[in-house]
């Protein structure tokens, strides 16, 4: 991949010193304080529905990037301090996580299932890739579909609501813990004072967010792009429909390249302050990697619901043909992702 030059207007064009990183933190400790006042006095009436769930995700949103930073940037931050503390946020931000990954999970599958039990299968593949030949693609039996959707659904929704009902729940828990009151109380400081190391100050944070962007690019040289350039994958749909509940072996490194498209964006942010420049390449394949781990994980609830004890078999029918249409989706976003990296890794 050709490297790209930095212009002289470039904002990482000269030193970024560990005083940027302090300010960086600072502000992200300070939005953390503002989130969780607001989650606070998100009990009024008019504000009962939206402001607490937009108040946790702005507690994730600044979780994420402390932590982040605490990653990639750990050289110059007091050792002890932050290896303390990554696991903490590490768990708060899992934990507030879980409620909006159930909701999106169930609406997701839910209208997955509503378009393929339809008399119109508008999306619907009229033939599939395998070996670079073309096959038609399997239609579903609409009429027992039809009859398991239904049934499939409520089992769906049976499931995940209750799930998130549970999440919900543990994250109240969790907001109102001694363990939660430490990680504020960590927090609190952090948006006053920063433990950096004694050289920080006048180090230069590129070569450490240089590196993550290596690590990024040698886990997507790692990816199988050769296969995420065909729009079907037989191979990994095989895999997924095995009996075998445990995750899918293909999706681990795509989850992990996730992860680190992640660091490499935060830690950009950290270079750059408040107002990073755009990078459309960063944002498209994040959004294919987030379709990709959402496609991965409704795949894998679809199967859970599917090995539910004594369904009917119109409903596992309905969930087997879910469980194949969001393994579709997986390969659908690995492709759109080997598009988007290749196309721009030709022009830069």
């Amino acid at each position: 991949m050709a490297q790209q030059h930095l212009e002289p207007t470039d904002p990482l064009a000269g030193p970024v010193t560990g005083d940027a990183l302090a300010g960086y933190l600072r502000s992200q400790a300070t939005e953390f304080l503002r989130a969780l006042r607001q989650h606070r006095e998100g009990g009024a009436p008019a504000q009962a529905q939206e402001g607490p769930v937009d108040a946790a995700r702005a507690l994730r949103r600044s979780v994420r990037r402390i932590s982040a930073s605490l990653h990639t940037f750990r050289p110059l931050l007091d050792a002890d301090w932050s290896e303390s503390l990554r696991p903490e946020l590490a768990w708060l931000s899992g934990t507030l996580g879980m409620e909006h990954a159930y909701e999106s999970r169930l609406e997701r599958l839910l209208l997955a299932l509503h378009r393929l039990s339809g008399a119109v299968f508008p999306t619907q593949p009229t033939a599939v890739m395998t070996n670079g030949a073309a096959h038609p693609a399997p239609a579903p039996d609409r009429g027992n579909l039809t009859v398991g959707a239904a049934k499939a659904g409520a089992l769906l929704d049976r499931q995940l609501t209750l799930a998130r009902t549970r999440a919900h729940s543990t994250a109240l828990q969790a907001l109102g813990s001694s363990r939660f009151h430490a990680v504020a109380d960590h927090i609190a400081v952090l948006a006053s004072e920063v433990p950096l190391t004694r050289t920080a100050p006048a180090t230069d944070l590129r070569p450490l967010a240089t590196a993550a962007q290596e690590r990024l690019e040698d886990a997507v040289t790692a990816l199988p792009l050769v296969t995420a350039g065909h729009p079907y994958n037989a191979e990994a749909l095989i895999h997924g429909l095995s009996p075998d509940p445990s995750p899918h072996p293909q999706d681990a490194p795509w989850h992990q390249v996730r992860l680190l498209l992640r660091l490499h964006r935060y830690a950009r942010e950290a270079l750059t302050g408040a107002n990073p420049p755009v990078d459309g390449r960063i944002h498209t394949a994040g959004l294919c990697l987030d379709r990709h781990r959402d496609a991965s994980e409704a795949s894998a609830a679809a199967a859970s619901a599917a090995r539910t004890p004594r369904i009917a078999p119109a409903t596992a029918y309905a969930l087997g043909v879910l469980h194949a249409d969001q393994r579709h989706e997986v390969e659908a976003a690995r492709f759109s992702f080997q598009q988007c990296w290749q196309k721009q890794a030709v022009t830069t």
